[in-house]
Formats: C-alpha cells, structure tokens, sequence
C-alpha cells in the first residue's frame, strides 16, 4: 500500500468520526458550545439538528472523493478530489474563524489534519 493511499484512509476515518459527531448532535448530544458557531447551550435545536444531518452525506461524499484520488473504492472521476479540497478548505476556515472559543480549539486542529491530509493525496500523489 503507497502512503497516498495510507493518508487517504486515515482520511476516511477521520470523516467517520466527523460523521459519528454529526449523528450524536442529530440526536441530542448536549454539544452546541463545539459546533455550529457555539450559539446553542447543551443540545441543538431542531433546525440546526436538520443542518447537521445535511452534512452527513457531503461528509460522506469528500471521504469517497479522497479514496477515489487515491486510487481506491469508489474510483470516481478525479475532479471529485478537488470538490473534497475545497468544501475542506470552507470547513477549515470556518472552524479557525468561529466565535466559540471551544469549537476553535477542538475542530480548527482536526480540520486542518484533515485539510493537509487530502492536499496530500490530491496534490502530492
């Protein structure tokens, strides 16, 4: 197995667990200090837990992305890749740019891992 694909994978697992944060939210997780500006105390309500369970499926197509670019399942057209690096790029912005103090230390470092990891894949390969 070559690195970029080593680094994809550690990508796709990195989104899972993105995933698996956005699903405890959809379902009451009391978090909305770490997520979504840090403007809700304890759980989300009902609309933000829709905007959650909306980036589920965007989460899941930049994992794919990035595995495909890496030459592995799902093989999709490579201009997938650069799709996954700019939603990447919004993601990482937003996290460093928030209000909330907590979600900046939290998810500004974990989306930056994950930015540096796709580029790799995407660019370097």
């Amino acid at each position: 197995m070559e690195l970029e694909q080593i680094l994809a994978i550690l990508y796709a697992l990195m989104i899972a667990f993105v995933c698996l944060f956005q699903l405890c939210l959809i379902f009451g997780a009391p978090w909305g200090q770490i997520t979504q500006g840090g403007r809700y105390e304890g759980s989300l309500p009902l609309t933000r837990r829709v905007a959650a369970l909306s980036s589920v499926p965007i989460l899941i197509c930049m994992g794919a992305s990035i595995t495909s670019a890496a030459g592995l399942s799902p093989y999709w057209e490579g201009w997938t890749g650069y799709a996954a690096i700019v939603m990447q790029t919004l993601s990482t912005t937003l996290n460093w740019i928030t209000p909330s103090q907590k979600e900046r230390l939290l998810w500004g470092p974990i989306t930056s891992i994950m930015f540096l990891l796709a580029a790799y894949v995407v660019f370097i390969k």
